[in-house]
């Protein structure tokens, strides 16, 4: 079955902007304030936040690397 070459391209693009929008997010996450409470541990708003970035990175990668093998 061969896949159309939009289709590869769309998979491709939406992996690089995974990959390219989730880790500015996270830079700014780390530094809000609702990040870490006062004894500067981990709070659950950085802690679901962490979970949902990397879940989308590693969708990202599994993404892209089938946009690439759709290519092949």
């Amino acid at each position: 079955m061969d896949i159309p070459l939009g289709w590869s391209i769309l998979l491709i693009v939406t992996a690089l902007w995974n990959l390219l929008i989730w880790p500015r997010l996270w830079q700014r996450i780390a530094k809000d304030p609702r990040s870490r409470d006062d004894a500067g541990r981990a709070t659950r708003f950085l802690t679901v936040h962490a979970v949902l970035i990397g879940v989308s990175l590693v969708l990202g990668v599994a993404v892209g690397v089938l946009g690439v093998l759709t290519l092949v």
